[in-house]
Order: C-alpha cells, then structure tokens, then sequence
C-alpha cells in the first residue's frame, strides 16, 4: 500500500473544532501526523489550522513507535 497524505484546512481555530477534525478523519483509517497553524499579526490566536493526516504502512509505522515510546 503506498502512502498518502490529507490535509484539511479550517478557519474555525478551536479546540472543539480540531478534535472534531482529528476524531473524523482518524476513525477512517488516517493516523494525525500533525497540526500547522497560521497566525494573524492582528491577534494572538491562530487565523487558521492546517490538520496533517497519513494513511498507509508509514502511518502504521509512525503509531506502533509512538505506542512503544510510552
């Protein structure tokens, strides 16, 4: 199986947002590798998120180490 790669983008910076974000896409089958955000020079608070998902045996990979490193 080859890798692939998701990104989802959102305006809505929250932290019920996100983990609605997250709690989606890693229910079908995406492992999170990572979230990016992107901030305003207006505000202290992120004008948007980056939510960087991998599906395939490098995401399997990446999980059993984060589970053996616990």
């Amino acid at each position: 199986m080859s890798l692939e790669y998701k990104v989802v983008e959102t305006q809505i910076v929250t932290s019920e947002e996100l983990e609605s974000i997250v709690n989606r896409w890693v229910s079908e089958g995406w492992t999170l590798e990572g979230i990016q955000f992107a901030m305003s020079e207006a505000s202290r608070r992120p004008a948007m998120a980056f939510v960087l998902f991998i599906k395939g045996e490098a995401g399997k990979k990446s999980v059993r180490k984060v589970a053996e490193s616990k």
